[in-house]
């Protein structure tokens, strides 16, 4: 557990909230949340929400950004600050070390030799000297899933005392510049991230990622499978570094059955995760084609409601 000098914001949320509420929980998970709602439990729940959303939902602690660092619109943290100040939320800032330009984007030899180099120190800096200007909690989250290696990043694949390297010096520049930045770590989960662990003093949080999608589980499972299932192995990969740990990105679609049972579980299995300190949804559209032609579901709250044959 960190200090509570340096403990994220959600973090505290969540110490607060489970004594308070834990008595009205089992009532709580009755209720089925309507489309666009937050889902019932005690656990600090987020999301990435370009669209809104979730604008004017109260119980909702964590407001989740993407950047890319060679075209940042620096303007837009600023904007996202007042907005998340508005609403009492901190902020969780994931920074992809490219561009969105897929045409003008770097090889990974060509990143991972920059890093080392130092060519991008500036890059950093300049980015962290606007984080350090925001008012609201944050968290920045670098380089994630640097352990699937399925081509669609950069920055993933690499050997990883490479990666390792690269985090570390990448987050040294966010702890010179950013007093009281909280670090993320945050891999895919599967078997093997544990190479990548840069170590704990480069590491207050671990993210992981969980999505589930109806039509791939029925495909490749021949039934639907649960929220605690597909997290449950990878909480206990990520639990052995004594992290408090956050599902940094979280999208389901399916029929409404599987998202009821989604919904239901995604924010009251505190007992199952202990050091479950929050759960961040993507409520967007795939950006990546998944494989042998599932395409891109659309993770978004009104829009992942999808009628499937028996």
């Amino acid at each position: 557990m960190l200090p509570p000098s340096s403990m994220p914001f959600f973090l505290q949320r969540r110490t607060m909230v489970l004594g308070t509420i834990a008595a009205g929980a089992a009532s709580a998970l009755s209720l089925r949340p309507s489309p666009g709602s937050v889902p019932p439990g005690t656990i600090p729940f987020g999301a990435y929400d370009p669209g809104g959303d979730f604008a004017d939902e109260t119980d909702f602690v964590i407001e989740h950004l993407f950047l890319p660092w060679e075209d940042v619109a620096i303007s837009s943290l600023f904007d996202a600050d007042r907005y998340a100040r508005d609403r009492n939320r901190a902020l969780l800032v994931t920074l992809e070390p490219w561009t969105w330009s897929r045409s003008e984007r770097n090889t990974p030899a060509a990143l991972r030799r920059g890093i080392r180099d130092g060519a991008y120190d500036a890059t950093m800096r300049s980015i962290c000297n606007v984080l350090a200007a925001l008012e609201s909690p944050l968290t920045l989250r670098w380089g994630h899933e640097m352990d699937d290696d399925n081509g669609q990043f950069i920055w993933a694949g690499w050997q990883p005392d490479d990666y390792i390297a690269a985090y570390r010096r990448i987050t040294d520049i966010a702890r010179e510049t950013v007093p009281g930045i909280n670090l993320m770590w945050s891999p895919l989960g599967d078997a093997g991230m544990e190479a990548y662990y840069p170590g704990d003093d480069h590491v207050d949080l671990t993210g992981l990622t969980v999505f589930g999608l109806q039509a791939w589980d029925r495909a490749k499972y021949g039934r639907d499978r649960s929220f605690g299932e597909i997290l449950g192995p990878r909480y206990d990969r990520a639990a052995t570094f004594g992290k408090p740990v956050v599902v940094a990105e979280l999208g389901y679609s399916g029929d409404a059955a599987y998202l009821a049972a989604w919904d239901r579980d995604v924010r009251s299995l505190a007992t199952s995760f202990p050091t479950l300190v929050g759960v961040v949804y993507f409520n967007y559209p795939e950006v990546y084609d998944w494989p042998e032609d599932f395409g891109r579901p659309d993770w978004r709250v009104n829009e992942r409601l999808i009628a499937m044959s028996s």
